[in-house]
């Protein structure tokens, strides 16, 4: 096939990725999840030339890249031999981490159709299988129904497909506002299910294992778990790998913006796009997006109290300072370093690194967390999971999630110290 012949072929691929039919999901039969590593700057540019040539979507890549930084990227099946020759051709090294993506998926989360739930429960959720919608909602409605003291349901709006954008409250206080805060939230990119998973499985070890009560003393906590609504369930009905909003953009075949390119802080610079099929889409201005700007204009209202601020990506295993717009570090960047620190201590099973976004990551311009330290947020992390990609198996999510909450306490210990 030809350089032209796969880039046109590539192209209808993009197309059926980008907006699937009302009645058919996307399929991703005979994709690949390709790692390559490179071992010199001739050889990593090379391989941005063709992922730029193909426009292939990067799962994971290092923009100042270390001599064995892996680059994964989703391969389609009529690329994939073109693409062995190019690499061949290179002596550029790779390994297939992902046989076929749609055999992953079909076995991602195998009880998520199991008629075994008791209907008479008061809630569907658990932390073996990833959920609708609909179940973290319920379950968000069910504590703040059965803890009606510590726990307040709050509807900061609703998305572009008129879907309610909620988070909760909870706190032992008797005055509102008069403790200092921690702001967690989770899906913002749609594919990323593991984030919204940790965000639930966090309320319920502050909500309802007494044995984590000390998590109330002196600290109010706001946490988010779906931050991108509507492309969460789009990504569970009808393409699993969406990531962005479902707006309308100036294409007609390519809908959304990326909600984590679309903040007012350094907004449409680096590491983001001005074409609406492009992953990192910035949006038409800032704040184009009602999700991003309701999000944006509750946490100001709380800005002075919010002295922590989490937000939960993946993948990657890191915890990542800002700034992310650019190689620069905030003045206080050796404070939230050891802070970030003294958390990755406590994770038994998975080593996350440490560090400045563009340092460990790329760059991201507009992105919320670099927004969140621009307003006076003192402590500011974007926390990358520990998964081998977007589709991550169900029976991983109770390891994920149980390392990681012992980092909570550490956070909190620090947050109890601040005055609002």
């Amino acid at each position: 096939m030809s350089v032209l012949s796969s880039v046109l072929a590539l192209g209808c691929a993009l197309l059926v990725h980008q907006a699937a039919s009302d009645d058919k999901a996307v399929s991703y039969s005979g994709y690949q999840v390709w790692t390559i590593t490179t071992r010199s700057n001739e050889e990593s540019q090379l391989v941005l030339n063709l992922r730029q040539l193909y426009g292939l979507d990067v799962w994971q890549w290092q923009e100042f890249q270390s001599a064995d930084a892996p680059t994964d990227l989703l391969v389609p099946p009529q690329l994939i031999k073109e693409l062995k020759l190019k690499l061949n051709e290179a002596n550029i090294s790779y390994v297939v981490k992902i046989e076929d993506l749609q055999s992953d998926i079909n076995d991602e989360n195998p009880k998520a159709n199991s008629s075994s739930f008791d209907t008479k429960a008061a809630h569907k959720m658990d932390w073996i299988s990833y959920h609708r919608l609909d179940d973290i909602y319920g379950y968000l409605n069910y504590l703040a129904a059965t803890y009606p003291n510590l726990v307040e349901l709050i509807n900061i709006g609703t998305s572009y497909e008129n879907r309610s954008l909620y988070l909760v409250r909870i706190s032992n206080a008797t005055a509102p506002d008069s403790q200092p805060a921690v702001w967690i939230d989770g899906g913002f990119h749609a594919r990323e299910w593991i984030s919204p998973a940790l965000a639930t499985y966090i309320i319920k070890q502050i909500v309802e294992e007494p044995a984590n009560a000390k998590l109330l003393n002196n600290i109010d906590w706001y946490i988010m778990p779906v931050a991108n609504p509507d492309g969460y369930e789009y990504s569970h009905v009808r393409s699993r790998l969406w990531r962005k909003t479902r707006s309308l953009t100036t294409s007609a075949r390519c809908l959304g913006v990326d909600p984590n390119r679309n903040f007012d802080f350094k907004w449409g610079g680096s590491g983001s796009s001005s074409n609406p099929c492009s992953q990192v889409f910035k949006g038409s201005k800032a704040f184009s997006e009602v999700e991003t700007l309701a999000y944006s204009k509750f946490i100001i209202s709380k800005s002075k109290q919010i002295k922590l601020y989490l937000t939960l990506h993946s993948y990657g295993q890191k915890l990542l300072i800002p700034w992310g717009y650019d190689r620069e570090y905030p003045s206080n960047f050796a404070d939230m370093l050891a802070l970030g620190n003294c958390a990755a201590s406590k994770f038994k099973i998975f080593k996350y690194g440490v560090g400045n976004k563009v340092d460990l990551l790329y760059r991201a311009a507009g992105n919320s967390a670099d927004w969140a330290k621009s307003i006076g947020i003192d402590y500011v992390y974007t926390v990358e999971l520990p998964t081998r990609g977007f589709v991550v198996p169900a029976s991983s999510i109770t390891p994920i999630v149980q390392d990681f909450f012992p980092a909570i306490d550490v956070f909190a210990t620090k947050i109890a110290t601040l005055k609002v």
